[in-house]
């Protein structure tokens, strides 16, 4: 296709400024599963069952996010996955974009895949299946607290979602499974969820070749259902994803910073923050899994207290930068471990 044919082809929306894309509605972006990032990466999938000689194929259809609906053998996949345009305003809205990457988004689809086949097959039903990962009819908590540190769980998606509810845990433990050549053997050997490893490889085998017995093609919440504008969706996923926390930062910050009166030379402290907030902001959520939105409010609070308390920089900006980002890793680390942290479903 020429550069002329693909810009005839681009959605009117493709040119919007953000303010003009945040006020159209969802059901009329239009957007499929045709484009290569999304296709590839749904094929990958179908590739990779079929390497483990299964015979399931979750059906695969754009939404608002990703989910699997219970009792539904498909995936959801988020309409910004779509279209790079969409995927740049997920970026500024969000801050990140969700399966943004190849790897990324292997990652997720395998996760949903294993809800999928769960619902395909009525998994949850089996006995053998609640000794080994627990009763789906546990209630969903609205916020768990991870055990970081726990052998008894894969660690494959961020925030060590496995230990969120049985189901989880299940499709964490597929996900694991599912690549051909995945190395689980080696990486979890003497641990505890090795079981449940071993247990899923055997549950698989002995569906080879079984068509499954629940084939619906049911779609819940498509993009062309969704009369929500984008700007009221991400209202929503902020307020979803923002933090409830008090300013308990005070100690820390005057720890960290001083607020003897100001000198020439020294930088507000607020400034400073927010010169290397992307920064700082990437490398927790890298070292923490926590949601970068998540993040930035916490960080938002300290730089709003240092700005109220009138903090300056009392050293070296890159000590200082070390020394704030181990400072912001604990308290999103005492976030998550305080039984706060959200469960996305």
């Amino acid at each position: 296709m020429s550069t002329a044919d693909q810009q005839a082809s681009e959605p009117a929306w493709a040119a919007w400024s953000n303010e003009q894309l945040l006020d159209l509605p969802m059901n009329q972006l239009g957007v499929t599963l045709e484009g290569a990032f999304l296709s590839e990466r749904i094929q990958q999938l179908y590739s990779e069952l079929e390497a483990r000689q299964l015979c399931f194929r979750p059906h695969v259809w754009v939404s608002n996010e990703w989910f699997t609906p219970d009792g539904v053998p498909g995936i959801a996949v988020p309409f910004y996955l779509a279209h790079p345009r969409l995927a740049k305003l997920e970026l500024e809205q969000m801050l990140e974009v969700e399966g943004g990457t190849p790897e990324w988004c292997m990652r997720i689809l395998r996760h949903e895949a294993g809800h999928a086949m769960e619902n395909a097959y009525r998994l949850r039903r089996l006995r053998r299946r609640q000794e080994v990962f627990g009763r789906s009819s546990e209630p969903y908590p609205k916020y768990y607290s991870p055990r970081p540190y726990s052998r008894s769980f894969v660690r494959h998606l961020d925030v060590w979602y496995a230990q969120s509810h049985p189901d989880e845990d299940f499709a964490e433990t597929f996900a694991v499974w599912l690549p051909p050549a995945a190395p689980w053997a080696d990486r979890y050997k003497g641990w505890p969820v090795l079981k449940k490893l071993q247990y899923v490889e055997g549950l698989m085998q002995g569906l080879v070749a079984v068509p499954p017995p629940v084939v619906t093609r049911e779609e819940i919440d498509p993009l062309s259902a969704l009369k929500k504008t984008l700007r009221e969706h991400y209202a929503h996923k902020r307020r979803h994803y923002g933090t409830a926390r008090p300013a308990l930062y005070d100690p820390d910050l005057k720890r960290l910073f001083s607020d003897a009166p100001a000198h020439a030379a020294h930088l507000s402290a607020a400034t400073f923050l927010n010169r290397f907030r992307k920064e700082v902001r990437r490398k927790v959520a890298a070292w923490t899994g926590e949601y970068q939105y998540t993040i930035d409010q916490v960080l938002e609070d300290m730089i709003e207290r240092c700005r109220q308390l009138h903090l300056r920089l009392p050293l070296a900006e890159e000590q200082a930068k070390l020394d704030f980002t181990i400072l912001l890793t604990v308290h999103t680390m005492n976030y998550l471990r305080s039984g706060r942290h959200r469960v996305a479903v």
